[in-house]
């Protein structure tokens, strides 16, 4: 690590870095209990670097073994040419600190700035926080659903009537080409058709249950039948399976008429730039209405208070 440029920004922000101060309050997030976990500082040395590179897990790993700056900004002191953990380690990671580990290392990178983050006025701006989604259907819903309780058939060891698996292949291909008004209708039997087989498997798999297996599985059931009996003008409607908070934005664009995410608010000093809040809203309100909980964010990041002007 001799050999690398102490100019360069990751080693810069990297000597300057409350590490101790973050470790001492992530702390509290462990139990003792278990194998011993990876270092604080790797694991948020490596989120750090998630987003200010804008990388995937996966791509994260890999670009950590093969770049130093990157070992060396994560608290290593000599180059190995490994990778630190498996890609899943970060999100078991983000769910142990959960909303209050990620707002207060949020409020150390506010504090890093100094004077330069205490400015009296602040611009606040309201944007779509994209999800990485495809464009949403229901008929894609219903076969990820599907998906999913084949899956849960197999760990559990409940052999199935039948799995539909050619059915749904030919349904699949029908499936797109709704869009075409010629082949609207063979489309809507279609996608009828997959929601009805999602509907069978999930009766067929608890029907063949135990009672204290299917308690496990009970939210889940509930939550796929919600979304297999959504219609298109249904308001609150789930567009992701994975990302239940996600709702649909009209952004009115040539390109793109809507847009798929959560609004999210940020707040930046007026004169230097330096983003002192960051909000996520739960529900598509006006952005008039998003001011007061950006504000509370910013006023928990640092001491001055805002100074609200025309």
């Amino acid at each position: 690590m001799e050999m690398l440029d102490t100019n360069d920004p990751l080693i810069v922000l990297a000597n300057n870095y409350p590490w101790s101060k973050l470790e001492d309050y992530l702390q509290k997030f462990y139990s003792g209990i278990g194998r011993p976990p990876k270092p604080i500082r790797l694991m948020v040395g490596l989120l750090l670097l998630k987003q200010m590179e804008n990388l995937s897990d996966e791509n994260l790993i890999l670009q950590y073994k093969r770049n130093p700056y990157y070992q060396y900004f994560c608290g290593s002191s000599d180059y190995e040419p490994k990778e630190p953990c498996h890609s899943t380690e970060l999100v078991k990671f983000r769910n142990r600190i959960g909303k209050d580990g990620f707002e207060y290392i949020f409020k150390l990178s506010v504090e890093m700035h100094g004077e330069s983050a205490e400015e009296e006025q602040v611009i606040i701006d309201s944007t779509v926080q994209e999800s990485n989604l495809t464009f949403p259907t229901d008929g894609k819903l219903a076969l990820k659903i599907i998906i999913h309780l084949l899956r849960i058939a197999k760990k559990e060891n409940v052999k199935l009537r039948r799995s539909y698996v050619k059915e749904l292949k030919q349904l699949r291909i029908l499936l797109r080409f709704y869009r075409h008004p010629r082949k609207l209708k063979k489309a809507l039997g279609a996608m009828k058709r997959i929601r009805a087989i999602a509907k069978i498997l999930m009766r067929d798999i608890e029907n063949k249950m135990d009672d204290d297996i299917q308690l496990l599985y009970k939210e889940k059931f509930e939550f796929y039948l919600k979304v297999l009996s959504q219609e298109k003008s249904d308001k609150n409607k789930v567009y992701s399976l994975h990302e239940v908070d996600a709702y649909a934005i009209n952004k009115g664009k040539d390109h793109k008429g809507y847009e798929f995410g959560t609004k999210a608010s940020i707040a930046t000093t007026k004169e230097s730039g330096i983003i002192v809040g960051a909000v996520a809203h739960k529900e598509n309100i006006h952005d008039s209405k998003t001011l007061p909980s950006v504000l509370d964010n910013v006023h928990k990041n640092r001491k001055t208070p805002v100074i609200e002007s025309i």
